[in-house]
């Protein structure tokens, strides 16, 4: 359920995530090639990137289908950064189809979108304040709520997906995060690729079919600066 992709590195545009790969995530809104639960993401999408005027990140959500929403190739085309997300959705039966249900989730400097599902009694405790009532939102919320109070995204991310899984075992709890200089990503029972060149691509499947594309183990953690990339077990 929903496809998302994210970019650090030399800025570029959002389009590179969307619209110029072959398999962008365009195509993987009504193709997916790799996705294990449904078939079809036309429940809603969202961009969003950091800009240096900006203490906080810019988003454009939806709750269309990405191929309906007329404006977006130019938004795509001229919005560059060194740090991009987006992601499609295929909405949980019985979540809300709006445009606050809809990934990228926000807060202060942070941007996160959730690939999976979950049930509300597993995570209804640490949901507090979210700004929607979707699964994902209450993850998000949940995440948000650590990092606010200091906690380090490396920390916070296994943490709430530990706590969840053991409520709610067959959850699928596939994010990514980022502050503007880092990606943080988690693989919980879904799929999710990096390619590494000039900078770290990151994505649900991969977006073309250059070599280099790496898949990301089951249960595992990803983390990437302009470092590197370290990928360790979510134990």
């Amino acid at each position: 359920m929903c496809r998302h992709a994210a970019w650090l590195g030399p800025p570029r545009s959002l389009a590179s995530l969307i619209f110029e790969p072959e398999h962008g995530l365009l195509p993987q809104a009504y193709a997916p090639r790799m996705q294990r639960f449904g078939s079809v993401n036309a429940d809603g999408f969202g961009v969003g990137w950091y800009d240096p005027s900006r203490l906080e990140p810019v988003r454009y959500r939806r709750s269309i289908p990405i191929w309906a929403d007329a404006n977006l190739p130019g938004i795509a085309d001229v919005a560059r950064s060194s740090c991009l997300m987006a992601a499609v959705r295929s909405a949980t039966v019985g979540m809300p189809i709006e445009e606050s249900a809809t990934a990228p989730f926000s807060d202060g400097v942070w941007l996160l979108s959730h690939n999976g599902r979950v049930r509300r009694e597993a995570v209804a405790l640490m949901a507090a304040g979210s700004e929607s009532a979707c699964d994902s939102a209450w993850l998000a919320s949940a995440v948000f709520t650590r990092l606010r109070e200091g906690m380090p995204v490396a920390q916070a991310l296994p943490m709430v997906v530990r706590s969840v899984a053991e409520a709610d075992p067959g959850a699928r709890l596939n994010f990514l995060v980022s502050g503007g200089a880092e990606l943080a990503a988690t693989t919980w029972g879904d799929t999710l690729f990096a390619h590494l060149g000039q900078g770290v691509l990151i994505a649900s499947e991969p977006l073309d079919d250059r070599p280099g594309w790496q898949a990301v183990p089951d249960r595992n953690l990803l983390l990437a600066s302009p470092d590197g990339v370290l990928v360790t077990p979510i134990h």
